[in-house]
């Protein structure tokens, strides 16, 4: 196995005794993200020949994306199963494509990482960016955004994914228009709502069309960022409509990138770092 002498910035390797000099470098995605799966495409594509790559989903949709390279299913067991994984795998770097708000497995990822000298990366697409004339409101969890909203809407586009819905549970008055990527097993903890079950990018035309046609006279979302799900952004400004936004919490400390082409750069500095030349062509 390989071990990293510095995660922050020049990457370089040691390697341990025993070590296959010829093997392929191993890379994990914490995935979950529309990046972490164009990540694994363009990995995968461009540099085959010298690289394994394994995506992990936490399990929180049925019916994922698959990603291209292998797939792991389910979580690690704290920071400490993590450390474990990425020992017993022999994954030789870690990028955390996660979602902006999954701060949990970014910590334990930062934990197990530096616990064992393994590289670690964080592919984190920027935020949306407030324009003039664009009607937000900056709050830092979804229950401020549930008190707010009975101040600015009757009618509301709720986009905070299924875990951050209770919060909203005690609002009244207040009809809500739900949208998440599949079904979920239990009722929803709403007063009077409406299920929309659809899975992105969703453009501004037909986000447009779809507040218009539900008379949606707010918005709230997560500060999630991302073309997928801009949509509903660019309508709500086209629109006039406010514009309650979850703030994201602070990122973990440590080397981050906002693309998927910076990422990959950053994997091809590993691959030089191991001297891994491309495979000669035939």
């Amino acid at each position: 196995m390989w071990r990293c002498s510095s995660s922050i910035a020049t990457v370089r390797f040691l390697a341990a005794p025993g070590t296959d000099m010829s093997r392929r470098l191993r890379i994990l995605i914490l995935g979950g993200t529309a990046d972490a799966v164009a990540l694994a495409a363009e990995a995968e594509a461009r540099f085959a020949d010298r690289l394994t790559v394994i995506t992990s989903l936490a399990g929180r949709t049925s019916n994922p994306i698959r990603p291209a390279g292998e797939v792991r299913h389910g979580g690690f067991g704290g920071s400490e199963g993590l450390a474990a994984y990425l020992r017993a795998a022999a994954i030789d770097a870690v990028v955390d494509a996660t979602h902006p708000f999954a701060c949990q497995i970014s910590a334990h990822a930062m934990q197990a990482c530096d616990a064992k000298g393994i590289p670690r990366l964080v592919l984190l697409r920027p935020p949306w960016t407030e324009r003039p004339g664009d009607r937000w409101h900056s709050v830092a969890d979804g229950a401020a955004a549930a008190r707010l909203v009975p101040q600015l809407g009757r009618r509301a586009f709720l986009t905070v994914g299924a875990r951050d819905l209770g919060a909203f549970a005690p609002v009244r008055g207040v009809w809500f228009l739900v949208r998440l990527v599949e079904t979920p097993l239990a009722p929803l903890p709403l007063g009077e709502h409406e299920l929309l079950v659809a899975r992105g990018p969703f453009d501004c035309e037909s986000e447009v069309a779809l507040l218009t046609r539900h008379q949606i006279d707010l918005v709230v979302s997560k500060a999630s960022g991302g073309r997928s799900t801009e949509g509903k952004i660019e309508a709500a400004r086209q629109l006039g409509l406010p514009v309650i936004m979850v703030r994201r919490p602070d990122p973990v400390p440590g080397m981050a990138v906002e693309s998927v082409q910076s990422a990959l750069s950053w994997i091809e500095e590993c691959l030089a770092a191991l001297d891994l030349p491309p495979a000669a062509a035939t």
